[in-house]
């Protein structure tokens, strides 16, 4: 048998295995019991489709042997022409259900975006970025709650965030956390010179409390005057705060609410984001022998995405993706046709490397 069968066979063993210790219930721990009872869960629908490959197998073997008889060889024939196009897409079935699942797909997101080297016309493309996110929420059905928002002098963005609650939301965001580069005439250019600029996009998944426990101690919070465009005071109470967490560096400046204690809680809600996320990427690195394995992984020095408006063109560097409809994804209407593409890469990366153990 392939390595590959063995492999599924091991996987029908260990949910015999899970199923014999529950039926002894009893005899396991409440936190064993529930531990148990999850993975015997999760290997179910794996375990079935594994009983349908074996079934075809069997099925392959009963055709081969009809070869040997005249009268029957050219049905079988026909049968087996079928059966030998199924049986690969059974395999890669069961191995796209056994590739490890990653536990921040199913969270919320804080998204951060930022204007990097450009100036105004870095600061006007984080805003495109930051709209064209806003608009795939609602293509998808999520809810887009800005959090926090510093406008440039020409109405652009030096950064922004924002929290998007909804179905998988961090499994289909992941992918673009990166610097995302832009090629334009910008608004204020009067000879009509191309220039590049670029923003930093960065998406987290919002953790929860139980997720990371933070120390009150381990914080400093300053309070200050909440400022608007320009420098000039927009409040006159101290209603902004910042929270450095001082084990990690991490540092998160809240003052979009007039209410110290609500921009308080957003800077938290992002602060504990942001360590999750380190964390998670910590032990993703630790895992990974190979950076290719960790696509989209929010490395932020690296360049993910071009936009080059003079030619219509949007191109996802780590894919060598190239696609002519900039005004469809910069509206959020077409940036699945980027995400899916993305995702599907990292699948097929991840499947490779499952067939390599």
């Amino acid at each position: 048998m392939s390595s590959l069968g063995e492999k599924f066979l091991a996987v029908q063993a260990k949910h015999e295995e899970l199923a014999s210790k529950l039926e002894q219930g009893d005899k396991l721990s409440s936190k064993e019991f529930v531990r148990c009872s999850k993975e015997y869960s999760d290997l179910t629908p794996v375990v079935d489709a594994i009983t349908e490959w074996k079934a075809a197998l069997r099925e392959k073997e009963d055709l081969e042997s009809l070869l040997k008889d005249p009268d029957m060889k050219s049905m079988a024939e026909g049968e087996l022409v079928q059966l030998n196009k199924k049986l690969p897409e059974f395999e890669r079935a069961i191995q796209l259900q056994l590739l490890p699942k990653d536990e921040a797909d199913e969270k919320n997101a804080i998204l951060e975006v930022r204007a990097g080297t450009g100036g105004e016309e870095a600061a006007l493309f984080a805003a495109v970025l930051f709209e064209m996110y806003k608009r795939y929420a609602s293509v998808k059905g999520w809810k887009f709650e800005v959090m926090d928002v510093s406008e440039s002098d020409l109405g652009g963005l030096r950064e922004a965030s924002a929290s998007i609650i909804g179905r998988n939301v961090f499994q289909r965001l992941k992918y673009e956390s990166g610097v995302h580069r832009v090629q334009r005439v910008p608004e204020t250019e009067s000879q009509g010179r191309v220039h590049t600029s670029a923003a930093t996009v960065a998406v987290l998944p919002e953790a929860e409390e139980v997720d990371i426990q933070i120390n009150e101690g381990d914080l400093r919070i300053d309070v200050y005057r909440a400022q608007g465009a320009g420098g000039q005071h927009v409040n006159k109470t101290e209603s902004a705060v910042r929270i450095t967490h001082l084990p990690t560096g991490t540092v998160v400046a809240m003052q979009e609410e007039r209410s110290q204690i609500k921009n308080r809680a957003k800077a938290m809600k992002i602060l504990r984001s942001r360590i999750y996320e380190n964390e998670r990427q910590k032990l993703a690195n630790t895992r990974a022998a190979d950076r290719k394995t960790q696509v989209g992984s929010g490395d932020r020095s690296e360049r993910i995405r071009t936009y080059n408006y003079p030619q219509g063109r949007v191109s996802d560097h780590r894919i060598n993706l190239t696609l002519y409809n900039i005004d469809a994804i910069t509206d959020g209407t077409e940036l699945d046709e980027v995400i899916e593409a993305l995702m599907a890469d990292d699948q097929m990366t991840k499947l490779a490397a499952f067939t390599e153990l």
